[in-house]
């Protein structure tokens, strides 16, 4: 990731990882991990639920709960289309939970994935078949 990283034309403001961050069993998952490294603003948008329990939401786009593992919140669960299973968002590295959350949402227009992560599945699946 950093290889790839470092061949940007320029540095990104901001990165979403197809991963954890602070909602990791040992509160510092890929974004994390990621954004130290580099010290880019980072935010973790899982797929699947790593650690944690949350209420249900409403089938709303945009609702999103408290992910909680004990007392401690630790990420959201947020629901980027309606009545789609939520992605699970957590901080990385200088982004607070609300603006994860709000990020998340923007680069989510109208499918379950962000955008970035729908493209980088998009490319990696190109990549992997043979002509």
């Amino acid at each position: 990731m950093l290889n790839a990283l470092g061949k940007l034309a320029s540095r990104p403001d901001l990165i979403l990882c197809d991963g954890q961050g602070y909602a990791h069993p040992r509160r510092f998952g890929l974004a994390c991990h990621l954004g130290v490294l580099t010290g880019i603003p980072t935010v973790g948008v899982a797929k699947t639920l790593l650690i944690g329990k949350h209420e249900p939401l409403d089938a709303s786009r945009g609702s999103w709960v408290p992910l909680m593992d004990g007392e401690e919140v630790i990420g959201a669960a947020v629901r980027t289309r309606r009545g789609v299973r939520p992605v699970y968002v957590s901080v990385g590295h200088l982004v607070d939970l609300d603006t994860a959350v709000e990020w998340t949402l923007r680069c989510a227009p109208h499918y379950r994935l962000p955008e970035t992560t729908r493209w980088a599945h998009k490319v990696a699946g190109e990549v992997g078949r043979v002509p």
